[in-house]
Order: C-alpha cells, then sequence, then structure tokens
C-alpha cells in the first residue's frame, strides 16, 4: 500500500470518528446540563420545601427544562423563556426554590452565547409584564409580590445575562488581542521593509549627489580648460572630449543610482568628502572654476540632521548650476538663527556662449524636497522672479519634529494601544448596564422592604385592644381599634376551624416584628357585627387555640 493511500485511509478514518463522536460531544453536557436544572425541583420536592403538588407536575417542569437545555445553543431566549414560564407557574413573583437556578443559568448562557442584545431586553421586560399580570390577577397584596418579581428577575436573570456577556466580551478580547498581535507583527515586517527602502534610497541619493557633484566639477574644470587662451586644437578637442565623458557619466550614474532606489539590498552608506563642511564645499566648487560667492552665517554649530540638509541642498544647487548654466555667477547665504537655519541658492542665467547640458530629471530636486521635510522644514525651488537664473531655499527648523508621519524615520508618532482602548471599551460597555441593573435593583430591593415593613407594621392589632373587643358588639365600636390595613397572606392553614357561615373574616398580625412568623388575630363580621374573634398561634407553636363566638349569632 502506498504511502498516499495510506494518508488518505487514515484522514478518512479520523473524519468518521469525529462524525461518531461529534454528537457524543455536544449530548453528553446537555444532559449533564439538563440533571443539574433539574435537581433543585426535585430536591425541593423530596425535602418539603415546595407545597405539595402531584409527581406529574415535578415530570413535566424536568421535560420543560430537558426542551430548554436542547435549544439552549441555537435558540437561548427561547431556552430561557421556557425557564422563565416554569417559574412564573409555579410563583408569580417568580422566586422558586425549584427553576430559580435553572433561571440564572440559562440567562448566563444567553448572554455567553448571543452576540445580539435586542432579544434579551426583549425577552426580560415581556417576563416582568406576564408576571405583573399573574400577580395582579391574586388577591394578595400586589405591590409586595410585583417588588420581589422585579428584584428576582434583575438578580436572578438581568445580572446572570450580564455576566454571560461580559465572559463572550472577553472571550472575543483575547482572540481580537491575538489577531492583533499577529497584524502588529506584519506591520512591523512592513514598517522594516519600508525603514531598508529609505535607507537604500537615501544611499542612492548621497551617492547621486556627491558623486555627481564631483563629476560636474570635472566637466566644469574641462570645460574652463577648452575656452583657455593658448590651448593648442588638439588639447581644445581633448577637453571637449573630457567634459561630454563627464557629463556622459553623471547621465549613466544618475539611471544607475535610480536602479538602486528601487532595488537591491541596502550597502553601506558613501564615503563623504574629507573635509564634509559647507565652507569646503563651496572652496571646491570655486577652484573648479565655478564662479560662486558664498555668505555663511557664523556662530553655534547647527544640529546634525539640520547641518547635513543645509549641506546636501547647497552641494545639489552648486551640480546643477554647473550643469545646466555653467560659467553663470552662484550666490550662497545661509542664515542660522536660534530657532531654524535658512538656505538660499541663487544662480544666474548662463553667459552667452555657454554650453549647458540637456535638462535633467529632477531627481535631485526631488531628493532634496524629501530630505528637507525629512528635517522637519521647507523646501522651495524655480525660477527667479525676473526669469533669469534658478532659486533653490530651504527652510530648516532646529528643534527636531514630533510627528514625521510615514516619511520619517522614526515612523510616524507613537503607535496608540488599540488593544487597551478594546478593553477598556469593554469594560465600558460591561460597565455601565452592569451599574444600571444593579443601581435599579437596589432601588427595587429597598422598595421591597420598605413597603414590606410598611404594611406589615400598619397591619398590627395590638393585644389589649384585642382581649377588649366584645363578641356581639357593632362595627362601628370596633373600627377605631383595627389598624390601616389588614394581613394580605393570612395564616388560613393555621386557624381555628372554618370561620361562620355568610362571615367576612379579617386577620391581624398580633406583633410588629419582621422575618418571622408571629401570631395572628381573626376577626369576622357578618350584618355589621363582630360573631368572632380568634387567635392564632406562630407556625411551631403548641398551644390551645383561642376562639370566642356569639351564641346567638349562629
Amino acid at each position: 500500500m502506498s504511502r498516499r493511500t495510506t494518508t488518505a485511509l487514515t484522514k478518512a478514518l479520523a473524519r468518521e470518528g469525529a462524525a461518531r463522536t461529534g454528537p457524543m460531544r455536544r449530548v453528553l453536557p446537555g444532559a449533564l446540563l439538563w440533571a443539574a436544572l433539574a435537581a433543585p425541583g426535585a430536591a425541593a420536592d423530596l425535602l418539603g420545601l415546595n407545597a405539595p403538588r402531584p409527581w406529574w407536575h415535578t415530570a413535566a417542569g424536568a421535560a420543560v427544562l430537558a426542551a430548554a437545555v436542547a435549544v439552549s445553543r441555537a435558540r437561548p431566549v427561547l431556552a430561557l423563556g421556557l425557564a422563565a414560564g416554569l417559574g412564573l407557574a409555579a410563583s408569580p413573583s417568580l422566586f422558586t426554590l425549584s427553576y430559580g437556578p435553572a433561571l440564572s443559568v440559562l440567562a448566563f448562557l444567553l448572554g455567553r452565547r448571543s452576540a445580539r442584545t435586542r432579544p434579551a431586553l426583549y425577552a426580560f421586560p415581556a417576563v416582568a409584564a406576564a408576571g405583573t399580570v399573574l400577580v395582579l390577577a391574586r388577591h394578595n397584596d400586589p405591590v409586595v409580590e410585583w417588588l420581589v418579581l422585579i428584584g428576582t428577575l434583575l438578580f436572578g436573570a438581568v445580572f446572570p445575562w450580564l455576566a454571560g456577556r461580559y465572559r463572550r466580551q472577553a472571550r472575543e478580547l483575547v482572540a481580537a488581542g491575538w489577531s492583533r498581535a499577529a497584524q502588529l507583527e506584519r506591520e512591523q515586517e512592513i514598517v522594516a521593509d519600508r525603514a531598508r527602502l529609505r535607507e537604500r534610497a537615501r544611499i542612492a541619493q548621497d551617492m547621486h549627489d556627491s558623486l555627481g557633484h564631483e563629476l560636474s566639477l570635472i566637466a566644469l574644470r574641462a570645460g574652463a580648460l577648452q575656452v583657455a587662451p593658448g590651448l593648442g586644437a588638439t588639447h581644445r578637442a581633448a577637453a571637449a572630449e573630457l567634459r561630454e565623458a563627464a557629463a556622459s557619466a553623471t547621465d549613466r550614474l544618475r539611471d544607475i543610482i535610480g536602479v538602486l532606489r528601487d532595488v537591491g539590498p541596502p550597502g553601506p552608506a558613501p564615503l563623504a568628502p574629507p573635509d564634509d563642511s559647507l565652507p569646503a564645499l563651496v572652496d571646491r566648487a570655486a577652484a573648479s572654476g565655478l564662479p560662486v560667492r558664498a555668505r555663511l552665517g557664523g556662530g553655534a554649530a547647527l544640529p546634525p540632521l539640520v547641518e547635513r540638509a543645509a549641506y546636501r541642498v547647497v552641494q545639489e544647487a552648486l551640480t546643477n548650476a554647473a550643469k545646466h548654466a555653467p560659467g553663470a555667477d552662484v550666490t550662497v547665504t545661509v542664515d542660522s538663527g536660534p530657532r531654524e537655519t535658512l538656505v538660499t541658492v541663487v544662480s544666474g542665467p548662463a553667459p552667452a556662449g555657454g554650453a549647458p547640458s540637456a535638462a535633467g530629471s529632477g531627481t535631485g530636486l526631488l531628493g532634496l524636497r524629501e530630505r528637507v521635510a525629512l528635517a522637519g522644514g521647507e523646501f522651495t525651488a524655480g525660477a527667479c522672479a525676473d526669469g533669469g537664473g534658478f532659486t533653490v531655499s530651504a527652510r530648516l527648523p532646529h528643534a527636531p519634529p514630533h510627528e514625521r508621519g510615514p516619511g520619517g524615520q522614526a515612523g510616524g508618532g507613537a503607535r496608540p494601544d488599540t488593544l487597551a482602548d478594546a478593553r477598556r471599551t469593554a469594560r465600558r460597555r460591561f460597565a455601565v448596564p452592569f451599574a444600571v441593573a444593579a443601581a435599579t435593583g437596589a432601588v427595587f430591593v429597598t422598595g421591597a422592604f420598605g413597603w414590606y415593613a410598611y404594611v406589615k407594621a400598619h397591619s398590627v392589632l395590638k393585644p389589649a385592644d384585642y382581649a377588649a373587643l366584645r363578641v356581639g358588639a357593632a362595627y362601628a365600636d370596633v373600627a377605631p381599634h383595627l389598624p390601616d390595613r389588614q394581613v394580605a397572606d393570612p395564616p388560613a392553614d393555621r386557624a381555628p376551624g372554618a370561620p361562620p357561615a355568610g362571615a367576612e373574616c379579617r386577620y391581624y398580625r398580633a406583633s410588629g416584628e419582621l422575618f418571622v412568623s408571629v401570631e395572628h388575630f381573626r376577626l369576622c363580621f357578618r350584618d355589621g357585627h363582630l360573631v368572632a374573634k380568634s387567635r392564632i398561634p406562630r407556625a411551631g407553636a403548641a398551644g390551645v387555640v383561642e376562639q370566642e363566638e356569639k351564641e346567638w349569632l349562629r
């Protein structure tokens, strides 16, 4: 069997194994999740924490939870709705031991698995609206139950959903961070390549400026020798050939340097002349026969970048004057101030009888413009205003530029830390809704406790007032002793038997204690008279239940 056949068979078996184990990998976590969500309901029934209910209620709830787990990946909003429906069916306030954990877990999965926020923002108000309708349909005090509903929805659903969204954003942020790191590496490689290209172009430009300048001076000396008096015809012809050869070498150098600016690895920088300074440059040009006058301002030494740029400007301007206007007067002016240096080179028109070379390509001026821009300055070049001659000027600031852009050596300003910005944005997107939800929850919880305390405190019938009430008394005599409110959730299961037939009974607390079971009083009225009163003990208390009725009203 060949290696290719073996590789193909191995891949086919791997795909078959993945196809077989793929569903199992999805079913097993779902089964474990369903077991975890259904366990609280079964445990609450076994421990007696819930009100007695048929077994099939528990089985139906487990089946609904199984459906919610099955659709939690594809439709997490529907899964949340199924869990909320079970909670509302068990309690209109949504606060249940059986299905509360399932609601929180599925809300967390909704935030983690759903990229959109709008479905969740629609689902939570829908659950609140359904719970409000169920609360209003009951005869108990709706305010307390509604506050419990809102608090349960906030702390049991909204907060887990926000936690899931934060977890999702954290994972996306990590993936984006790795992607950003890879992108930065690629960008760094591009920046390095550009830096190498810029260095190569700078080397090529320096070679063009330096060698072109020296060749132009050679051509200038040959031209002066050609017109020198007392020279024989043979020597004049040789001088003319030397001048043409120097001009041709300058053109060939320009072509070669143009190729070097585009391709090829960067090499070592060319050597500068022995005395690399502006006075030495002007002296060499004058010694070559170029009529140049210079006014070089003295003073403090210039910054290295400014000095090199000024040197290249003067060098290229003298080269162009010797090449395009041989014999023309050239004036070099360098004014150096505390903040900037102004370099100006003015060449007059070519004298009559001069033999200027062909028009250049403008590569030298383009290189000067780039070099001056690199130093953060401004460069101008053009014909003089009077129509004769040519002017080259450059303004070079001494302070280094803070932002050089794509063409500077530093590669522009500091790169913003986009990953840190993304982290701050993610935290802000999570912190704002979390703070709003927390503040809203705190308001509702405070309101719920405040309303609970108010209702309980204003439904207390003092034991002394209860003892003073006489069965058979008219309601008008009893009403002044009754509190403002009556108990909304009376302990009817602990009451001493059924109330008198046709009587309306009211329940009151015997104490103002909160969050504990207290004694209650039951007063029954019929035909405007108190027909029965009863004392109901607190839950779990042993003792005789007191009941007193009016015999003649039975």
